[in-house]
């Protein structure tokens, strides 16, 4: 089958993958260190680390899907604003609660999404080069989506903070499922909206519509019955 034409959305969609790869690696790495001067078990730094590194190659990757649909060889991560590559801390908070608010927000909300999403993506690809990507993406969200998981039990079970940050997570929760929902469940991302050409959908785009599709799925699939295995009602906190 030969390659469908790719459109202006699909290189606007692709390049808003790459730069979106690229953060979650400066994300990936700032979390590591945080993780060090926590002292968190190496196990979990060198997770981090490995995410970090995992990103930054879907990022590239990414970037070769974007040349391949016509768009500029530009190099990765060029003209993207800096303090967008940074997690912010939350003045006079120690840092396991923004290592918690990281947690939750990219690793077990999002990740967690993205396990599914990726999958919905690449289940329309058609294209090889964009194909490949997409499997490529969707065997390491598996892993990104684990660790985060991985990361929230250890923190609640922390022997001097775990206490407080059940407190912070279940009373920043709520906060955090509205943000993912304003992001994917009305439009998702804005080179999805309004009709889908199906050789979009070849180069591994979806319409808007189907990120809420998946995005629900995940909540009643995933976020219930994981965030239950801690102790959290999520269903409370989505209509809190």
């Amino acid at each position: 089958m030969g390659k469908a034409a790719a459109s202006a959305r699909v290189r606007d969609e692709w390049l808003r993958r790459v730069e979106a790869e690229y953060r979650s690696a400066a994300i990936a790495t700032n979390l590591a260190l945080w993780l060090v001067q926590i002292g968190a078990s190496p196990d979990l730094v060198t997770a981090a680390l490995r995410i970090a590194r995992e990103e930054l190659g879907h990022a590239t990757l990414s970037h070769r899907v974007y040349v391949a649909a016509c768009g500029p060889d530009a190099p990765v991560g060029l003209g993207l604003d800096r303090e967008t590559l940074a997690i912010p801390r939350q003045p006079g908070e120690p840092l396991e609660h923004d290592v918690a608010r990281v947690c939750v927000e990219v690793f077990c909300l999002g990740e967690t999404v993205a396990v599914r999403l990726f999958k919905e993506l690449r289940q329309g690809c058609e294209v090889p080069v964009a194909r490949r990507v997409l499997s490529r993406v969707l065997r390491d969200e598996v892993g990104h989506r684990e660790f985060g998981w991985t990361l929230l039990g250890w923190l609640l079970e922390h022997p001097q903070h775990g206490d407080a940050l059940r407190a912070l997570v279940k009373a920043e929760l709520p906060a955090a499922f509205a943000r993912i929902f304003a992001l994917y469940g009305a439009e998702g991302p804005r080179s999805s909206r309004g009709a889908v050409p199906r050789d979009d959908v070849r180069w591994g785009l979806m319409p808007a519509a189907r990120y809420g599709h998946v995005l629900r799925a995940s909540f009643d699939k995933d976020y219930v019955p994981r965030f239950a295995r801690v102790g959290i009602d999520a269903r409370h906190a989505r209509r809190a």
